[in-house]
C-alpha cells in the first residue's frame, strides 16, 4: 500500500479550485495552504469539506510567512517569529476544521520550509515540537533530521517522495532553481513514482541510481498536466498491484 498526497488550496481561482477538489477524488490524502504561502480560510473551508465528502486525510500546509514568494524562498526570520506565524497557520486551519467536523490527521510543512528543515536542528525541533503539541503525524523526507528528531520524540513520522521533483544523489530535492528540477515529461513522472513506490533504484541529478523508501508520494497540483498525472499514476500504481491509501 502507498499514500498518494497533493498540496491543495493554494490558488483562489475557480478552475484551480475545481482541479483541486478534482484532484481529491485520485488521491489519498491532501496537505491545504493555511494562510503562510497561499490560501483563506475559505478555500481552506472548501479544501476540508471536500476531503470530508471524500474521506480524504486532510493535513495543515504551513509554510515561511511568505505569500509574496510562494514559501519558495528561505527567509532570515526569528525562530520566535517563525514559531508565532506556524502557530497562527496552524490555529487558523484547526478551527475550520473544527468548523466542518472533520479531523486533521498530519502537519506537511511547505516549499523552503519543507526543505531548510530536513538538516537543519533548529527548524526540524521546532517542527517535532508543533506537531507533538497539536498530536498530529509529520511529514518529511526518510533519512532526515526531522525524521529522526519525531523518532525521539514518540511522533508518528511519514516518510515522503516526489514524482515531479529530480533528486540529487543525497536523497535531497534539487532546487527548483537548477534546470530540471521540476521533471516535465509525463512518462518520468510515472516511471520515476512506480520506482518509489516499490523502493527500487531511480537515477538522481548526477547519473548515479538512488533508492528512496517511501509511505507516502507527493503530487504537486500546480505543476503544467497535474490532473492527468495524478490520474495516470494512481492507474499504474493499481495496474502494479499497489493499493492506495492513507492508513489514518
Amino acid at each position: 500500500m502507498i499514500d498518494l498526497n497533493a498540496d491543495l488550496g493554494e490558488t483562489d481561482s475557480p478552475d484551480g479550485i475545481a482541479r483541486d477538489i478534482a484532484i481529491m477524488d485520485i488521491v489519498s490524502s491532501c496537505n491545504i495552504a493555511c494562510g503562510g504561502h497561499a490560501g483563506s480560510p475559505d478555500v481552506m473551508r472548501t479544501m476540508l469539506m471536500a476531503a470530508k465528502s471524500g474521506s480524504i486525510a486532510p493535513g495543515a500546509h504551513p509554510s515561511y510567512p511568505d505569500r509574496a514568494g510562494f514559501g519558495r524562498t528561505s527567509m532570515d526570520i526569528s525562530p520566535a517569529d517563525l514559531e508565532a506565524s506556524l502557530t497562527r497557520q496552524l490555529q487558523d486551519i484547526t478551527e475550520i476544521a473544527a468548523e466542518v467536523r472533520v479531523n486533521l490527521t498530519h502537519i506537511k510543512p511547505h516549499g523552503a520550509l519543507y526543505n531548510d528543515a530536513q538538516d537543519d536542528p533548529g527548524l526540524s525541533t521546532l517542527l517535532v515540537d508543533m506537531a507533538a503539541r497539536a498530536n498530529l503525524a509529520l511529514v518529511g523526507m526518510p533519512g532526515s533530521l526531522v525524521e529522526r528528531k519525531a523518532s525521539d520524540k514518540g511522533i508518528s513520522f511519514i516518510a515522503e517522495a516526489f514524482i515531479d521533483r529530480q533528486y540529487s544523489s543525497n536523497g535531497r530535492l534539487v532546487p527548483r532553481s537548477e534546470a530540471g528540477a521540476v521533471i516535465a515529461d509525463e512518462d518520468d513522472r510515472i516511471r520515476q513514482g512506480l520506482s518509489l513506490a516499490k523502493a527500487t533504484p531511480l537515477p538522481a541529478q548526477d547519473g548515479t541510481s538512488l533508492t528512496i523508501g517511501a509511505q507516502t508520494l507527493c503530487l504537486h497540483s500546480d505543476s503544467d498536466g497535474a490532473l492527468e498525472t495524478a490520474r495516470r499514476m494512481r492507474t499504474a500504481l493499481e495496474q502494479a498491484g499497489i493499493l492506495i491509501g492513507s492508513g489514518r
